[in-house]
């Protein structure tokens, strides 16, 4: 350890902020050595969050591409998932106020979600609802058994009690169901036709001989490969796992993946999906990296102050800024609204952003247009 890095009287290691950041974005690999194939990178960070919104690009794709740079292909991503299965789509909802969102993980890692799956939903209402309508999964079960993989809308609706809600899932009985199924790793994502989901029974998806790992032991190991991912992470967000930190300037306690200390560090720039793990933790991004960020599509364009899909901006070991750009595929442009600079930059960062700003643009095949 290095003298910043000894341990403090209460046993915790203490980190400079500007080590806490590298740390940090070395862990998401966003540094300059960078991977070169998508399966490492889904391995590294543990998943990708897929997600439809594509202002510029789809978020998993524009995650990937801020990584591996202009040699990925959302191809790749597309062929792992539905050819060659060596990764995942996997629901993940923690909490049943707040809809569904899907990841990709890597198949090696499916025995780590096997057996909390298998008693999946945990809620009473979910719990009771797929009691309630015990010969219907058997139906969809059946249905996809013996002709799947199937579109939702290719599977009737036996339900004997509809699901209710006030938002656009009520009544929506199949979609739900395999939503449920497919939390309790019953059915899986076999591919998709634009953005609708195939369905098809999970042993004809997943990969055979997974070895299920018990659930005790399986979280211990889901919070030490999430530290690893991340670095630096709230005790909330990684368990036990790694070292007990504290971060200079932060009076908030953390965790630090103990491999990750002492390593050598060279930045770059990037352009950051809104939804990627450096940023996605609000108070993470502000005690660490001082950055403010808010996802402003929902707000009313009046309200907005960086744009309605602003990409964070990330400049050595500092996020830096925002870019308000949006890819315009029907006139082939990336039009480029504004670049929002929370610190002056320099001419060299300003090229640095520049230069990546060309480099999306000529993966995204538009032509840059703007700022």
């Amino acid at each position: 350890m290095s003298a910043r890095q000894q341990p403090s009287r209460d046993g915790a290691v203490l980190l400079s902020r500007s080590e806490a950041r590298r740390i940090a974005i070395r862990a998401q690999r966003l540094d300059a050595d960078r991977p070169k194939d998508l399966l490492p990178l889904v391995q590294q960070l543990t998943f990708l969050q897929l997600d439809p919104t594509s202002a510029i690009a789809p978020s998993a794709d524009l995650i990937a591409w801020s990584r591996i740079g202009s040699g990925y292909s959302p191809d790749a991503l597309r062929r792992a998932l539905e050819v060659e299965r060596t990764l995942f789509e996997q629901k993940a909802q923690e909490d049943p106020r707040v809809a569904p969102f899907a990841l990709v993980r890597p198949a090696s890692d499916l025995g780590l979600y096997l057996d909390a799956m298998s008693n999946w939903p945990p809620w009473k209402r979910e719990r009771q609802w797929l009691e309630a309508n015990e010969s219907f999964r058997r139906d969809v079960l059946d249905r996809l058994r013996d002709a799947g993989p199937l579109l939702s809308r290719d599977i009737p609706d036996t339900s004997s009690v509809p699901w209710t809600s006030s938002g656009w899932t009520d009544n929506q009985n199949v979609t739900k169901m395999l939503e449920f199924l497919a939390g309790r790793g019953e059915v899986a994502t076999a591919g998709r036709i634009g953005r609708q989901r195939m369905w098809d029974i999970a042993e004809r998806v997943y990969p055979a001989g997974i070895e299920v790992m018990p659930e005790a032991d399986a979280k211990r190991l889901r919070d030490e490969r999430r530290l690893k991912s991340l670095g630096l992470a709230l005790p909330v967000v990684a368990g036990d796992a790694g070292l007990p930190t504290r971060v200079e300037g932060s009076d908030l306690e953390w965790r630090v993946d103990p491999e990750s200390l002492d390593r050598p560090f060279t930045g770059r720039t990037a352009l950051l999906s809104p939804f990627d793990r450096l940023v996605h933790d609000r108070v993470r991004a502000r005690e660490v990296f001082d950055f403010e960020y808010t996802l402003e599509m929902y707000k009313p364009a009046a309200k907005r102050r960086w744009g309605y899909f602003a990409l964070p901006i990330l400049h050595q070991d500092q996020l830096v800024g925002k870019l308000d750009a949006i890819a315009d595929r029907k006139a082939g442009l990336l039009r480029v609204n504004a670049i929002h600079e929370d610190v002056p930059f320099s001419p060299s960062m300003r090229d640095n952003v520049h230069d990546e700003l060309a480099e999306l643009a000529d993966w995204l095949q538009l032509s840059l247009a703007g700022s």
